[in-house]
């Protein structure tokens, strides 16, 4: 397999992982909605549920949107 489609599948796979955790994200956000709970206990969820979705998500992203480094400089 090829050094690109390598980095296709990796890539694709981090695409695939952030999707998938949205959706787990979404479910919980939703739930939330469901409980009954006063404000204050759901506005902590919610900044929990934020951060913890910042941290598992933002790491995958920032990967994706990195500059593709194919050779140390002054390389051929």
């Amino acid at each position: 397999m090829s050094r690109a489609e390598q980095l296709r599948k990796i890539r694709q796979e981090r695409e695939g992982l952030i999707k998938e955790l949205e959706a787990i994200y979404y479910k919980a956000f939703e739930r939330l909605t469901e409980l009954d709970l006063g404000e204050g206990s759901v506005a902590r969820l919610t900044q929990l549920l934020l951060r913890s979705r910042e941290a598992a998500i933002t790491p995958l992203q920032e990967e994706i949107e990195a500059p593709l480094i194919i050779s140390a400089p002054g390389q051929t």
